[in-house]
């Protein structure tokens, strides 16, 4: 068996070993969380600019499990010996998602889009991965496989026209141009560690949580980095919003707060650029494709309000230029409501 092979092999038993472990886990002297936490994301341009281009929409469905202290010989604890910087005594939590992402053009009312143009595609995906969170919350590492579809099976046409539909908008007309049916998939790594925080009285907390990642497939490769500022109250229920990738890291979880918490943030990142299926078109078929650029920047800043086990983040998102011949940068709304049960 290849060594890919086998990793992969043990995070799958390592998902399945997190959903059905019991009571008999060895946990550390504070009590993990037994509580998991079901999240709804969409994002859009919509909720940004107003425009309708680019990544102009994403939604996603995330089911995080309860903590658990893996044992080092059991499936989650072998996988955790191979992430770097995997905490002591670290909280493990199993992730899953199901998500699809929509890309366009400036210009959707054009049945024959610019060459020059970003190219019509759609993201159809199931993830699952795992998380370890320090006792402290002070530090999270992630570690997440993205399988889907690009092309018509993904169901962006269909998703997109019937949305415009629904809402009175402008018919897109140029999907008949889109990406090729393709299998996708993107291994993520995702580190994120708060170096300050501080009392700021008045029952006000700041801190600052750096982070870096990477992600490798054919969707998507490239390596990241980036840093979060958050001032508000109990800043230990999670390390920051949760998002639509590719973007800054946040928390698929939500961890318990007695009554009304809230914290606003801003957070600046970037990416280095190795492979963008949506812009660098089609692997293996002749397609559209744009030059993409290198280096891309994300600045966003928002808000976090939780009551108990429910919390609601509205981030506003400010992207670079993605390719060559982009007009100008994109600016988008990301939403979205996490419940712990």
């Amino acid at each position: 068996m290849k060594p890919g092979s086998k990793t992969l092999g043990l995070l799958a038993a390592g998902l399945i070993g997190v959903a059905a472990s019991g009571s008999g886990a060895a946990y550390a002297d504070e009590a993990p969380d037994d509580r998991g936490t079901f999240s709804f994301m969409i994002e859009n341009d919509l909720f940004g600019s107003g425009t309708d281009r680019h990544f102009t929409h994403g939604t996603k469905v995330t089911y995080t499990t309860r903590e658990y202290v893996p044992e080092s010989d059991d499936p989650v604890g072998v996988i955790a010996g191979l992430i770097p910087f995997w905490p002591e005594d670290a909280r493990a939590r199993a992730t899953y998602s199901l998500g699809q992402n929509i890309y366009t053009p400036d210009n959707i009312s054009d049945p024959n889009p610019r060459p020059d143009d970003r190219p019509y595609a759609g993201w159809l995906y199931l993830s699952g991965g795992l998380i370890a969170v320090s006792p402290d919350a002070k530090q999270s590492d992630a570690v997440v496989l993205e399988i889907g579809v690009v092309g018509p099976a993904s169901g962006a046409e269909w998703t997109q026209e019937n949305w415009h539909d629904t809402f009175g908008l402008e018919d897109p007309r140029g999907w008949d141009h889109q990406l090729e049916n393709e299998p996708g998939f993107a291994l993520i790594y995702e580190h994120a560690r708060q170096v300050w925080d501080a009392d700021l009285g008045g029952g006000l907390s700041a801190d600052f949580v750096p982070n870096a990642g990477f992600a490798l497939g054919n969707v998507a490769t490239y390596l990241s980095g980036g840093a979060t500022l958050r001032i508000g109250g109990d800043l230990t229920t999670d390390l920051g919003p949760p998002r639509i990738r590719p973007s800054l890291p946040g928390s698929a979880y939500v961890r318990a707060s007695d009554g009304f918490n809230w914290y606003t943030f801003a957070s600046v990142g970037g990416r280095i650029v190795g492979r963008n299926i949506f812009l660098d078109g089609n692997t293996f078929a002749d397609s559209q494709s744009v030059d993409k650029k290198v280096f891309v920047a994300d600045f966003q800043t928002g808000i976090a309000i939780q009551y108990n086990d429910l919390r609601l983040t509205y981030t506003y998102v400010i992207r670079s230029k993605e390719f060559d011949t982009q007009d100008r940068i994109d600016k988008f709304g990301a939403l979205s409501l996490s419940y712990r049960y």
